[in-house]
């Protein structure tokens, strides 16, 4: 009876494996021919609208050997900051920790908490805070970088920093509501990783 059952759990682990990654689908775009047939059944007359897959350019193919170098899409939802750069590595601050992203990184979903961002292209290198996103590491080595906000690390005023931490920490104090108190406890977070990235 062991045995027929150790012989049932293993069959959808064989299954799992055999699935691919979507790293090891086909690059090509593919149109979405089944909203276009449904349109067309109701509404002859008329174009179908666009659909998200209308937007979006084929993913690269992934590689055979490792890239040299990294591309790096860095956004904000106001503005884009980095356009299909290649850099060397990137350091991301990572809820789990600082983590770097070098060419043939393993592909990666990872929320961001507010710290540093750094850019590395030879000797040079670009340091951002971000208050907070996530970074999407694919298997063809691109990285997709989202921040809520970010701020070239040289533009920012130190005595700003120490003056909006120390108000927050007064405003937690004084909170009698956990939405004060919660409010209070971000502001403090956001200005204790800009005073670490500053004096860090």
């Amino acid at each position: 009876m062991l045995r027929r059952a150790m012989g049932l759990l293993a069959r959808p682990v064989a299954a799992a494996r055999a699935r691919s990654f979507s790293t090891d689908l086909p690059a090509a775009q593919t149109a979405d021919s089944t909203f276009v047939e449904a349109w067309n059944k109701v509404m002859p007359n008329m174009d179908p609208p666009k659909t998200p897959l209308s937007f979006m350019q084929p993913r690269p193919a992934t590689p055979s050997s490792i890239p040299s170098k990294l591309t790096v899409n860095f956004v904000l939802p106001y503005a884009s900051e980095l356009t299909t750069k290649e850099v060397d590595m990137v350091i991301v601050p990572a809820t789990t920790g600082q983590m770097g992203v070098l060419p043939g990184h393993v592909a990666t979903i990872t929320e961001l908490k507010p710290g540093v961002l750094s850019v590395h292209k030879g000797n040079e290198t670009t340091k951002y805070f971000i208050s907070s996103g996530f970074v999407f590491i694919h298997a063809n080595s691109f990285a997709d970088i989202i921040a809520v906000e970010a701020v070239p690390l040289d533009q920012i005023d130190a005595n700003l920093v120490q003056k909006g931490l120390a108000e927050f920490t007064q405003k937690l104090s004084s909170a009698t509501t956990d939405l004060e108190k919660a409010e209070a406890q971000i502001g403090i977070d956001v200005h204790s990783a800009l005073n670490s990235a500053l004096t860090g």
